[in-house]
């Protein structure tokens, strides 16, 4: 517990006349369970894939556990674990084939890779379905297979983007599980979602984005402030509050058709 886990300084992303990261200045603490929330389009993703080394800035500097991202991908890379939007896993292979692929690919020793895979196999209720191809895989599966496999290296910071999204509940409780034992350990967890309830009720920490910058960011009680929930108080940081979704849908309902 302690220090800072990712340090980003003056980061900037443009894709063509779009702005989609404007200078953002952060410092996640580690050992926290850290929400990055925003609204869809905010720069979330954008901001994570910097973060973890899958998207070069234009211009700033990213730090991870004191290693520069762009000047020293390999140590950084043996630290992180990341779980991005839309991941890409290898089909062909069956769940238990993937972890073997990917711990060995990490440089662990191959019985330490099986040990470690039929663990979390078992604690993320796959082993039943290890011997099948993550072609036939569920979403809940899928994503508990990534987690795996983002955790088998035993990472100081792992990185999820949107873990939950279209995730069953007995899924989503397995996966909650699994990340509030990695964080009691002193390890640091990074997770964007757009959901206030799921990060309120998981994080400790909360750095808010919108359009590109940061509103607000420090513990969840203080960002909270006085606002009865998260959601509150996100709606009255990114401008929505009080915002009428209706009131030029006169037409919509009623009998008139």
């Amino acid at each position: 517990m302690g220090g800072v886990a990712v340090r980003v300084e003056g980061l900037w992303k443009r894709f063509g006349e779009q702005v989609a990261v404007a200078g953002i200045d952060l410092e996640l603490p580690a050992g926290r369970f850290i929400g990055l929330v925003g609204p869809n389009g905010a720069g979330k993703t954008t901001t994570l894939s910097m973060v973890t080394g899958l998207l070069r800035p234009d211009r700033g500097t990213v730090e991870v556990v004191g290693h520069d991202v762009w000047r020293d991908p390999a140590q950084v890379k043996a630290r992180i674990g990341v779980l991005p939007e839309g991941l890409r896993l290898f089909e062909r292979l069956s769940g238990r084939e993937l972890l073997g692929y990917t711990g060995r690919l990490r440089g662990l020793p191959g019985a330490e890779v099986d040990k470690r895979a039929t663990q979390l196999l078992d604690v993320l209720d796959l082993a039943g379905a290890q011997h099948k191809l993550v072609v036939d895989y569920s979403t809940g599966m899928r994503k508990k297979i990534g987690l795996a496999a983002a955790l088998l290296h035993n990472p100081e910071v792992l990185f999820l983007d949107e873990p939950f999204e279209g995730v069953d509940p007995v899924s989503a409780q397995t996966i909650r599980g699994v990340l509030e034992r990695y964080t009691a350990s002193g390890a640091t967890v990074v997770f964007s979602s757009h959901v206030m309830e799921l990060v309120e009720s998981l994080c400790d920490w909360v750095a808010v984005l919108a359009a590109g910058r940061i509103r607000a960011h420090g513990p969840l009680a203080e960002v909270r402030g006085d606002a009865p929930s998260l959601q509150r108080a996100f709606l009255e940081l990114v401008g929505a509050h009080g915002r009428d979704a209706g009131h030029d849908l006169d037409w919509l309902g009623g009998g008139d058709r």
